[in-house]
């Protein structure tokens, strides 16, 4: 009976997974996606925007006209709510992949898990299978996170330097433009990446406003977020930009400086989240490796060995983000 069970979940991933992989394949591309695709291509050849007698043209339109399904896949996934976060998530990460690809991505991954579970490391046991499944499910969602924590934690390193880099040019006489053309040219990545963006987008005709809006998007980052403010202000009212940059920076510079300080003091509270958060499931897969005879039955009785994982499983995820919630300290 198990196996056949068994048989019929598996039948049903291929059948699902398929589908996906063919969804992915047709490639739903909006409209925000050909806008990405084309500011990839305008940056790989374009030059500096200092040697305004260089200019490349602009790339030309190289996309095949969608189908008849394309469109109206697009118009199902254009306006959805969890494509707009999709490809915000994936753009802050900087991944290159469309919403429709990342979406393939879960599903292949959670079939990925599945197999893995049922027919390598647990032996037949659907419901093992299952949580891998459910793990490989979230398993891009964690990749792209990490991903994203990663890169803003570079960019807001970098950014006291690229501020320096900043005033040094507007007190040599550069704009306002030609200051983070510079700061694309010389500043390391991420910083380069995000500013080199905001060059091409105003070199496209977008308002220099809006393309710093589209940064701070894309850079989740409360101090970016100051930046940006000082410098959209300086715009409509004057004043001394360099100044206030220099201000900034110096400010930035303490804040960085004080959260290393609370992570240094705060860093045995996380490892002990962690360690209490994933012990006990460390624990229960070790004690089912040794010995699956004694932990089978808690994964075999469904009127009480379902319900016990559900709260176990439940009050470690409460645990663990009330720990995280006690030691993040927001400065």
């Amino acid at each position: 009976m198990d196996g056949s069970i068994g048989i019929i979940v598996i039948i049903a991933a291929v059948l699902v997974a398929g589908g996906v992989i063919v969804w992915g394949v047709i490639s739903v591309r909006t409209e925000k996606d050909i806008i990405e695709e084309r500011l990839i291509n305008y940056e790989k050849e374009a030059t500096s925007f200092l040697e305004l007698d260089d200019i490349p043209e602009e790339p030309k339109d190289q996309e095949r006209r969608p189908s008849v399904i394309q469109e109206r896949l697009d118009s199902l996934v254009s306006d959805r709510s969890f494509g707009k976060k999709w490809r915000q998530q994936l753009s802050r990460a900087d991944v290159k992949l469309t919403v429709s690809e990342y979406a393939a991505l879960h599903i292949v991954s959670m079939f990925g898990f599945f197999a893995l579970g049922y027919f390598v490391l647990f032996s037949g046991q659907i419901v093992m299978a299952i949580l891998s499944a459910f793990i490989g499910f979230f398993a891009p969602r964690i990749y792209v996170s990490r991903l994203t924590a990663t890169r803003l934690i570079r960019f807001e390193n970098q950014l006291p330097d690229t501020l320096g880099l900043w005033v040094n040019a507007l007190r040599s006489g550069y704009s306002v433009l030609q200051s983070m053309e510079a700061i694309a040219r010389d500043a390391p990545d991420p910083t380069s990446i995000e500013f080199k963006r905001v060059v091409q987008e105003v070199q496209l005709g977008i308002d220099m406003e809006d393309a710093l809006e589209h940064l701070v998007n894309r850079v989740e980052s409360e101090d970016l977020d100051l930046v940006v403010t000082a410098v959209n202000i300086q715009r409509e009212v004057g004043g001394n930009l360099a100044e206030i940059l220099d201000v900034i920076s110096h400010t930035i510079r303490e804040r960085i400086k004080l959260k290393g300080e609370i992570r240094v003091l705060t860093a045995q509270g996380r490892i002990t989240g962690y360690l209490i958060s994933f012990l006990p499931i460390i624990l229960a897969l070790f004690l089912y490796a040794i010995n699956p005879g004694y932990m089978g039955n808690l994964f075999d009785n469904r009127m009480c060995g379902w319900p016990l994982l559900g709260i176990g499983m439940a009050l470690i995820g409460i645990g663990f983000a009330v720990v995280q919630k006690i030691v993040d300290i927001d400065i």
